[in-house]
């Protein structure tokens, strides 16, 4: 069986910064990634490369930062008043709020966002809402452990449900 539209794949991989080679994340045979290939869940060229392999098939590409999770763009920082972080007190958190944290945000649509803080003055923190992989061109190398048809349900939901996948 080759890799399909609506065909759940079990691979297992290394993502590295391909400028640099630092490692950013890996899976393995007990922790696979399982997804539901063609449903728009993954980056467009993952799959684009992965597309037709096998079971026993490995891999080793690269995607560009602005073909993968964007370039970095200076329109996604923020300074926000720093009074948004005082507790109830009216007390700046310097525990829960430090440079380097990641907070979870909402917009003025509801949306939900995460930022990163770079730096805090006493009247504004300046936030990077940026994805955190932005600006970094990607090195997948793996092997696809397996494949198989995705269920209805599977396909009505557009997820793995299942072990490694989504539960219900």
């Amino acid at each position: 069986m080759q890799i399909s539209t609506n065909k759940v794949v079990s691979l297992k991989y290394k993502l590295s910064n391909a400028q640099n080679n630092e490692q950013i994340e890996e899976t393995n045979e007990t922790n696979p990634l399982v997804f539901l290939f063609g449903v728009g869940a993954m980056i467009p060229d993952f799959e684009n490369n992965l597309s037709g392999k096998s079971v026993g098939d490995t891999f080793d590409f690269q995607i560009a930062a602005q073909d993968a999770y964007g370039v970095h763009d200076a329109q996604n920082l923020a300074m926000i008043p720093s009074n948004i972080f005082h507790d109830e007190n009216g007390n700046f958190d310097h525990v829960m709020f430090q440079v380097g944290a990641i907070i979870p945000m909402s917009d003025s649509e509801g949306n939900h966002l995460r930022g990163k803080i770079l730096e805090i003055t006493d009247e504004n923190v300046k936030m990077d809402f940026n994805h955190p992989l932005a600006g970094t061109d990607l090195h997948f190398t793996g092997e696809i452990l397996d494949i198989r048809e995705a269920t209805a349900d599977e396909i009505d939901h557009g997820h793995v449900h299942g072990e490694h996948g989504h539960h219900h």
